[in-house]
C-alpha cells in the first residue's frame, strides 16, 4: 500500500469494511452489544481479539481486531474537501487535543483527498444508518474504525464525528504510553436524545471561563444540553422586605430600556454569550437559556415595581396586569436573538397567584416563544396549579421536577414531552441540609438509576416516546454562603461521568461501580480547560493539589493538579532534573506513582525529607526503558517532602504528567462493615469503607447509632479518619474490640460543630480486629452520616 490513500477509501488492514452501517459484519468480527457483566469483553479476549476499549460513556457495540493503530509525530488529522466547512474547526481542535493528551504534536490538520499511514480521518456520511441506533444514530451516532495504519471516524452529522473524537482521546489516555488504539470497529449512539445539566447562575455568578469549560466537560462525557438558569432571587426576604433580598438577572444589554436589570455582581454581555455559543457548537452541546417567571421574578419587579403581585414588595409578577405580559415579551424579544438554541426555557413554576392568570401567562409566553422561532420548555407545575389541564398549551416540553407539582405520569398522560429533572434524585443544593448538599448519590445512580426512573410508582417505561431524556441540576439556594464555583464543580464532578454513562448507553459499561469510577479519575475532564480543575483523587493519594517545585522548567504544579492532560517539562540538565512535592505536613507515605511523558527518566531516586533540607532515599530506579506509569513501593515512612531526583549522566530533560504520593493502606477498605441502622437501602454501612468519597452511610435519626468495621485479623492501628457529611457526630467515641462484642474506648470526641474530616491519631498503636464509631450526640436532627471511615496502621 502506498503512503497516501484516497479518501474516503479506508485502510486495507481494516477490521471490517467501510461503516455504511445498514448491515453489520458477521463471524468473529461481528459487532457486539454489551451486557453489564462484561462477559462479551472476556469472550473476545479469549478469541485473541482486542477487547472493547474503556470509554466513558461506554461504546454501544465493538468488534475487536488484532494489532493496534499507533500515533506518531507525522500523523495528521485529515478531512475530505467536501467536509471541510463543517469539520476543519474540529480537526484543528483535535490536533491540539491530541498534543495535550499524548505529548505528541501531530502535523497540522489537512483538507485532502488522501490519507497516509498514522492519519486520523474525520468523515461525514449523511446516509449512514444503523438499525439498533435508529434516529439517535442518525443525529448523534458514529462509526469508529481503527486499523493498523488508519483510524477513521464516520458519522451522519457533526455531533457524531465530535463524539468519536472524544472516544479516541479517552482511549489514548488509558493507554500506558498514550500512543496506541486497539484495532477494531465500534458503532456508538445515545439511548436518549436529551442528556443535560442545569446550572443556577441566577443566585450565584459563574464566570464566563467556567461556563466555557463546562461546555467542554459536557462534550467530554457526551452530555448535550447545558441549561443556564439566568435569573432568580433569595427564597425568603429578610424581615419580609424584598428590597433587602438578593436577586440577579445575568444578561447585560446595552438597550436603555433594560438599564438596571443586569446584576451588578456579575452578568454576561452579548460577546460573552457569543463565546458560549461558539464553544457549545464546537463541543456538540445545546446551550439552553432559561428566563424564569412569573415566580422567582424579583429582578423584574425591582426594575418595574408596578408589575409585582400585590405591589413592589414581591418576587412574583402580577399576571392580572396587562403590562406584565407586555414587559416579559419585551424581555424575550430583547434577548432571544442572542440565543442560537432552537429552544428557550421560560420557567413557569411555583406561582401562587390566580390559576386563570397563570394559565394565560403559560399559554401566552409559549406562543410568543414560538413566534420568535423557539420551542418552549417549562418546569412542571400543573398538578398544583389546576385541577383541569385541558386548556394548557401542549406544545411545551415539561421538566418533571417533582411528582407532587407535576409528575411524569400526569404530564405524559396529558400529552407532554418530558425531561426527567426529578428533585429527590437529581438536585444538588450546595452545602444546604436538603436534597443532595454534597453531591448526588453515585452508587445509586450507577447501579439503580436510569433516565426513565422517578421515585414512587411514577416511572414511565424505558425509552418512553414522550421522555426526551434527563437533566441533573445545581440550585444555589444559599445566596449568602461563601462557597466558590470550584466548590460547586467538586460536588458535580463526583457523578458527572456516571450520569453521562447512564444517559448514553445505560449499563453497557460492563464494570462494577468502583472500577468505573476509577476509570473516570484516569480520564478526568478532558483537555482544553482554563478555569475548572479536577477534584477527584485516587484513594489514599496525599499529593493531590500539593505544592510542587522543580529544578527547572515551568508549571511544576501540573504534576500534582490531578489532571492527566497537564504536564511539567524540565529544562535540559546535566545529570537529571528533580521535582519536589510538599505534602503540607508530615504524613505517612509508602508508595509513589510516576506518569512519564515522552521524555522520561531512566535512572532516578525517590527521596523523602521532614524539612526539605535533609533527604533520605526511599527507593531507587535504574532500569526504566519506556514512558508511562512507574509505581514504586517502599517501607512505610513519615515525611513532609517527597522528591524524584535524576541520577543519569549527560544532559537530560524530563516530562511528567503526574507525581502521585500515597498514604499507607487503609486497613478498613473493602472489609465487612456493619451499623446499628441504615437510613435507606442505598445508604448502607459498606459505603463508608468502599474507598469512594462520593458514597456514604447514613443512620436513623437517633443519638446512639454506631458503625463498625472488621479488619479481618488483629492489626496495629494508629490512625482513624472519619469524613463526615453535614449530618455529623457532635459527641462520639472511637472504640476497638478483639471479638466484636467487648469494646473499649481509645479516643473521645466532644463538642464538634462542623462536618468534614476528623483525623484521630492514637498516642500509641493499638492492636485490634474491630474498630467502631459509637455515637453519643448528633450535630443535626438527622442521623449520623459518613463518607469515609478509614483505619490505618
Amino acid at each position: 500500500m502506498s503512503k497516501r490513500s484516497p479518501l474516503p477509501r479506508l485502510s486495507r488492514r481494516s477490521v471490517v469494511t467501510a461503516m455504511a452501517a445498514t448491515t453489520l459484519p458477521v463471524g468473529p468480527t461481528a459487532l457486539t452489544a454489551y451486557a453489564a457483566d462484561g462477559s462479551e469483553d472476556r469472550g473476545m479476549a479469549e478469541q485473541g481479539l482486542n477487547p472493547r476499549p474503556v470509554v466513558a460513556p461506554a461504546l454501544q457495540e465493538w468488534a475487536g481486531g488484532t494489532g493496534t493503530f499507533r500515533l506518531t509525530g507525522s500523523s495528521r488529522v485529515v478531512v475530505a474537501p467536501e467536509d471541510a466547512r463543517q469539520l476543519m474547526p474540529l480537526a484543528r481542535q483535535l490536533t491540539q487535543d491530541i498534543a495535550d493528551v499524548t505529548g505528541i504534536r501531530p502535523a497540522a490538520a489537512r483538507v485532502t483527498g488522501s490519507a497516509g499511514e498514522g492519519d486520523v480521518v474525520l468523515r461525514l456520511d449523511p446516509n449512514a444508518r444503523h438499525d439498533r441506533g435508529g434516529e439517535r444514530y442518525r443525529q448523534e451516532g458514529y462509526a469508529f474504525e481503527a486499523g493498523e495504519d488508519l483510524l477513521t471516524i464516520t458519522a451522519p452529522a457533526y455531533s457524531g464525528v465530535y463524539y468519536g473524537t472524544r472516544s479516541l482521546l479517552q482511549i489514548l489516555l488509558r493507554d500506558e504510553q498514550r500512543r496506541t488504539v486497539p484495532a477494531g470497529t465500534a458503532q456508538d449512539w445515545p439511548d436518549y436524545a436529551l442528556r443535560g445539566f442545569m446550572l443556577d447562575v441566577g443566585r450565584r455568578f459563574f464566570t464566563p471561563g467556567f461556563i466555557r469549560d463546562y461546555l467542554r466537560v459536557m462534550g467530554w462525557f457526551k452530555l448535550n444540553d447545558l441549561q443556564l438558569h439566568l435569573n432568580d432571587n433569595e427564597i425568603r426576604p429578610p424581615e419580609g422586605d424584598w428590597s433587602k433580598a438578593y436577586d440577579a438577572f445575568r444578561l447585560r444589554s446595552d438597550n436603555p430600556a433594560f438599564e438596571g436589570l443586569a446584576a451588578p455582581d456579575g452578568s454576561y454581555s452579548r460577546a460573552d454569550w457569543d463565546s458560549f455559543e461558539d464553544t457549545a457548537a464546537l463541543h456538540a452541546v445545546q446551550l439552553t437559556p432559561e428566563i424564569d417567571a412569573p415566580a422567582h421574578a424579583r429582578s423584574f419587579v425591582r426594575v418595574r415595581p408596578d408589575i409585582g403581585l400585590g405591589g413592589a414588595n414581591s418576587d412574583h409578577l402580577d399576571l392580572g396586569n396587562p403590562d406584565t405580559m407586555a414587559f416579559m415579551k419585551e424581555v424575550f424579544n430583547e434577548f432571544t436573538p442572542w440565543f442560537r438554541s432552537p429552544e428557550v426555557h421560560y420557567g413557569a413554576d411555583e406561582y401562587t397567584g390566580p390559576e386563570s392568570h397563570y394559565r394565560a401567562y403559560f399559554n401566552g409566553m409559549a406562543a410568543h416563544l414560538r413566534s420568535l422561532g423557539k420551542h418552549p420548555r417549562a418546569w412542571g407545575s400543573l398538578t398544583e396549579m389546576t385541577g383541569d389541564t385541558s386548556t394548557y398549551d401542549r406544545d411545551v416540553t415539561i421538566h418533571s421536577w417533582n411528582n407532587g407539582w407535576y409528575g411524569p405520569r400526569a404530564a405524559t398522560s396529558d400529552g407532554y414531552e418530558i425531561v426527567n429533572t426529578n428533585d429527590s434524585l437529581l438536585y444538588i443544593v450546595p452545602f444546604a441540609t436538603y436534597y443532595h448538599p454534597h453531591g448526588l448519590d453515585g452508587r445509586y445512580l450507577y447501579d439503580t438509576w436510569a433516565p426513565h426512573v422517578f421515585p414512587g410508582q411514577e416511572s414511565p417505561t424505558p425509552g418512553h416516546p414522550q421522555l426526551r431524556g434527563a437533566m441533573s441540576a445545581v440550585w444555589n439556594d444559599l445566596v449568602h454562603a461563601t462557597y466558590t464555583q470550584q466548590d460547586v464543580h467538586g460536588l458535580v464532578e463526583k457523578t458527572f461521568g456516571i450520569l453521562g454513562q447512564k444517559m448514553w448507553s445505560g449499563t453497557a459499561a460492563g464494570l462494577p461501580y468502583t472500577a468505573f469510577t476509577a476509570q473516570l479519575r484516569r480520564g478526568a475532564l478532558g483537555p482544553g480547560l482554563a478555569t475548572v480543575t479536577p477534584t477527584l483523587a485516587e484513594p489514599e493519594q496525599v499529593s493531590f493539589g500539593a505544592a510542587a517545585t522543580a529544578s527547572s522548567g515551568t508549571h511544576a504544579g501540573y504534576a500534582t493538579d490531578g489532571s492527566p492532560v497537564t504536564r511539567w517539562t524540565s529544562g535540559t540538565e546535566q545529570g537529571g532534573p528533580w521535582l519536589r512535592v510538599d505534602l503540607g505536613q508530615v504524613r505517612d507515605v509508602q508508595r509513589v506513582r510516576l506518569d512519564w511523558g515522552p521524555e522520561y527518566g531512566r535512572a532516578y531516586d525517590i527521596e523523602v525529607s521532614d524539612d526539605g533540607d535533609a533527604w533520605r532515599t526511599a527507593v531507587s530506579r535504574r532500569d526504566r526503558s519506556r514512558p508511562g506509569w512507574d509505581e514504586l513501593v517502599f517501607e512505610a515512612t513519615r515525611a513532609r517532602f517527597v522528591r524524584v531526583r535524576g541520577r543519569e549522566t549527560g544532559k537530560i530533560r524530563w516530562t511528567l504528567w503526574s507525581v502521585q504520593v500515597f498514604d499507607i493502606p487503609d486497613l478498613a477498605r473493602g472489609r465487612t462493615t456493619t451499623a446499628s441502622s441504615e437510613e435507606t437501602a442505598t445508604l448502607v454501612a459498606a459505603n463508608a469503607t468502599d474507598g469512594d468519597p462520593g458514597t456514604r452511610w447514613a443512620s436513623k435519626y437517633t443519638d446512639s447509632e454506631w458503625i463498625a468495621v472488621d479488619l479481618g485479623a488483629p492489626q496495629p492501628v494508629r490512625r482513624i479518619e472519619l469524613d463526615w457529611e453535614a449530618a455529623a457526630g457532635r459527641d462520639y467515641d472511637l472504640q476497638v474490640s478483639d471479638d466484636g462484642t467487648q469494646w473499649r474506648t481509645v479516643a473521645e470526641r466532644r463538642a464538634r460543630t462542623a462536618a468534614g474530616v476528623d483525623t484521630v491519631e492514637l498516642p500509641e498503636p493499638v492492636t485490634t480486629r474491630h474498630v467502631r464509631m459509637q455515637g453519643i450526640k448528633r450535630q443535626t436532627t438527622y442521623g449520623y452520616s459518613l463518607y469515609r471511615f478509614e483505619v490505618r496502621g
